[in-house]
């Protein structure tokens, strides 16, 4: 009798501890904002800016260890500049990409990814296609994905004028000579699950 009652007790415990380690199917795993970061940067002729930007809320979905889908959320209203310190400009440039010449954070203050098409390139990267939404104009983009343990991590390169940000453009403004700005800028997003 005690040995049956011992042998159901660890059947249940192996059990149990067998479900809890199997992968998830269609999971939504939340992303850890305040552990996460989103950094920019942008060009112009004369050099370079860099920067960051909080997300507001996220999530990717999983089936099992394959990622399958996710959607972001950026809050707009948290970009900064890294590489100019107080006093020396730094103000001025975080209002001049807060305002209507960039990103126009008031009257558009998130900005969001959802993910339209995820397609595995190996055991931890994927070509993912995305609606993105900035100052309320949604285009699609691709990015590559790489997921390892609990992290994610993400590199793209946008055409700013797509989402109507012209400003210091050479495709749209002549003559701006070293003053010009250019189109393309970078993100590089690290996400903690």
């Amino acid at each position: 009798m005690n040995k049956t009652i011992l042998s159901i007790a660890l059947a249940a415990v192996f059990g149990f501890t067998a479900i809890a380690s199997t992968p998830i199917e269609n999971e939504k795993k939340q992303i850890k904002v305040s552990e996460s970061t989103v950094t920019w940067k942008g060009y112009k002729v004369t050099g370079e800016h860099d920067g960051s930007i909080n997300l507001k809320s996220g999530f990717l979905e999983m089936n099992g260890k394959s990622l399958t889908g996710g959607e972001f959320v950026v809050d707009m209203t948290s970009l900064t500049n890294n590489d100019l310190k107080a006093g020396q400009g730094k103000e001025k440039l975080e209002g001049h990409l807060k305002s209507a010449d960039f990103f126009g954070v008031e009257a558009n203050p998130t900005s969001k990814l959802v993910f339209t098409s995820v397609k595995p390139m190996n055991d931890t990267s994927y070509t993912v296609t995305g609606d993105l939404t900035i100052k309320g104009i949604t285009k699609p983009v691709t990015l590559v994905v790489s997921m390892f343990e609990n992290k994610a991590t993400a590199t793209i390169k946008l055409d700013r004028t797509k989402f109507n940000i012209k400003y210091g453009s050479g495709s749209f403004f002549d003559d701006l000579g070293d003053k010009a700005i250019y189109d393309e800028f970078d993100l590089v997003v690290d996400l903690a699950l």
